[in-house]
């Protein structure tokens, strides 16, 4: 009896926590509009992320640094035992006999963009070496220069072929640029490749590649390198987006990763970053043309447990909140960033260094994951990224890692939530919430079509009652869709909140997601609608007023402003009027008849 008394005290407890709620203030203001660019729904690697409805996609990480495109050789560093192998073919499902072909790693991937409608950045080697072979590892006393290398050089000051010299330990960057180039135009082509990276995480070579670069690398080597190679993509396609410098974090931001010649920039400047862009501005200046489009960092979360599968509760709260030191001036994070240099607020920290050091830089996160693909938190963060890249302003995102479970969610609720690739708008429109710890609040428009808004609850116990106040427009009651803890799967469920006088009320379940898509409604009093029924409705002196013209028998239904049935009436053919006596307020007057029908907003003064 002890036994039983005590599992139903636990089914009580759970039972009241679970029914706990918060109300929490929104707004949403649809007259304050940003755009969003398109390239925010970006992914990682080879895959084919279809049902994502994926905009553009990256080729680079640590493999990219050793790529040979003469041969497909790479080389893994310090991620597998300084291999020189085969590894980038067999990812992208080449088979053995084709992965000797020139470029082919880069050709297959970018097929793969063409075939998505997606924008291609591919990563260009810049360290220096390059894999030579594929024979395995390389050891301490290989490291190069030696046999188990070629080197990288820019320009070939020789006539460039699509079928480079394997045999001349030699690298060049404009001859891969003009295979690519010569295969599919340049970047204004349909076809072409749009962006180029130069390299991928520079700070960290000398730890992920010693082979290549055994010493750490300096704030004035990586500049050098950085505007020799942008001249020579902007020489061989001007019109291609370089990006760069592909910083893994914030010690690379902040000092190279403490750079030996950082010393020699410090006074001058506060953050390595700066340092690069102005650099990157001065250079452009001389050079007659913009060289570095983009501003490209990685941002990995670094509060314990979130950048894995943990999924304690613990690490799940963590991994919610971690987004917010993307942008939250208020959010201390629980790492030894947060504790040493709060706010992060990295976004807005980025960005101004961009407006102030070369204005006009777009910015990007070519890499970032929160972690926990298989686990609600890590859906929930994975939104909240993409809402915050939608509404910073961000140009170009992607995602580390395959799209799986609630990571394809996070994807698929703004870019195909109805399974029909319905999509979040392409505007943003400003939104706040009261309460950032417990809720996030994205909001968007296409043109002057639907209000879409994307909810998100954060709080494991309780439920959120959202009281949303919408400016800027008028709408109608929601479609809503939704992914909660119950399983990744998106479904469509019966809005049963409500929508008066501009406010959205909806309930929000414990770690939950939410995509409303709001119609809008026409405000004008009076119209004559030029199909085969006619419906003009009106405020006269205080009534509503309704002429029709219809070829049969019709229903004439009036709901309120919370979508309650106030009237109904079956109309008989071919024509005639009514007047309906109506408290003061909106009114929705819709006139269906067989499989057509009309509908007004009528606003009744008495």
């Amino acid at each position: 009896m002890k036994y039983i008394a005590f599992a139903l005290l636990l089914g009580a407890v759970f039972t009241s926590e679970a029914a706990s709620q918060i109300t929490v203030k929104m707004s949403v203001n649809t007259a304050i509009r940003t755009p969003i660019s398109p390239y925010i729904y970006g992914s990682n690697g080879q895959s084919d992320d279809r049902d994502e409805r994926v905009t553009a996609r990256r080729i680079g990480g640590n493999r990219l640094t050793g790529y040979n495109w003469e041969n497909n050789a790479s080389n893994a560093g310090n991620d597998w035992q300084h291999s020189s192998d085969n590894y980038l073919p067999w990812l992208a499902g080449i088979a053995d006999d084709q992965s000797e072909v020139p470029g082919i790693v880069l050709t297959a991937f970018h097929d793969t963009s063409l075939a998505m409608g997606a924008y291609s950045l591919i990563t260009l080697p810049m360290a220096g070496y390059v894999a030579a072979d594929k024979n395995g590892d390389v050891f301490e006393t290989e490291t190069a220069p030696s046999l188990r290398w070629a080197r990288i050089v820019n320009r070939k000051n020789a006539e460039l072929s699509t079928t480079p010299n394997v045999h001349d330990s030699t690298v060049y960057t404009d001859e891969l640029l003009h295979f690519l180039t010569t295969r599919y135009g340049t970047a204004q082509a349909a076809t072409g490749i749009r962006a180029y990276s130069m390299d991928n995480e520079p700070a960290l070579w000398t730890y992920t590649h010693p082979r290549i670069v055994p010493e750490a690398m300096t704030v004035k080597n990586l500049i050098a390198k950085s505007i020799d190679m942008a001249r020579t993509i902007k020489t061989m396609d001007p019109d291609a987006e370089v990006f760069g410098p592909a910083l893994y974090g914030f010690n690379a931001y902040r000092t190279l990763q403490d750079a030996p010649d950082w010393n020699e920039y410090a006074a001058s400047y506060k953050w390595f970053v700066d340092v690069y862009l102005d650099s990157m501005r001065h250079a452009s200046e001389q050079a007659g043309t913009r060289l570095i489009d983009v501003f490209d960092i990685h941002w990995y979360p670094e509060p314990a447990g979130v950048y894995s599968g943990d999924i304690s509760q613990d690490a799940a709260i963590r991994r919610m909140q971690a987004p917010r030191s993307l942008w939250d001036s208020s959010y201390v994070e629980e790492s030894w960033i947060g504790q040493w240099f709060s706010p992060v607020a990295m976004l807005h920290k980025l960005q101004h260094s961009a407006e102030v050091y070369y204005p006009g830089t777009k910015l990007a996160v070519t890499e970032y994951d929160y972690g926990a693909a298989h686990h609600i938190s890590g859906g929930i963060a994975q939104a909240d990224a993409l809402g915050i890249f939608g509404r910073m302003g961000v140009y170009f995102a992607s995602h580390w890692g395959a799209l799986d479970d609630y990571i394809s969610s996070a994807y698929r609720l703004f870019r195909n939530y109805d399974g029909n690739g319905s999509a979040f708008g392409s505007m943003a429109v400003r939104t706040e919430t009261t309460n950032n710890e417990a809720t996030s609040v994205y909001a968007s428009v296409q043109g002057d079509s639907s209000l879409h808004i994307i909810l998100l609850n954060k709080d494991y116990s309780q439920t959120v009652t959202a009281m949303v106040d919408i400016d800027g427009g008028q709408y109608g009651a929601p479609s809503l869709w939704k992914f909660d803890q119950a399983g990744p799967e998106i479904t469509q469920e019966e809005f049963s909140g409500t929508l008066q006088a501009g406010t959205l009320s909806v309930q929000l379940a414990p770690l939950s997601a939410y995509h409303l898509v709001l119609p809008t409604v026409q405000t004008t009093s009076v119209e004559e609608l030029r199909t085969p029924i006619e419906l003009i409705a009106a405020n006269d002196n205080g009534a509503l007023l309704v002429r029709y013209a219809i070829p049969l028998e019709a229903v004439l239904t009036v709901t309120d402003i919370a979508g309650r049935t106030v009237y109904t009436q079956t109309l008989a053919a071919p024509r005639g009027r009514c007047s309906i006596s109506l408290s003061s307020g909106a009114y929705m007057v819709g006139l269906s008849c067989g499989i057509a029908a009309q509908s007004r907003k009528v606003v009744i003064l008495r």
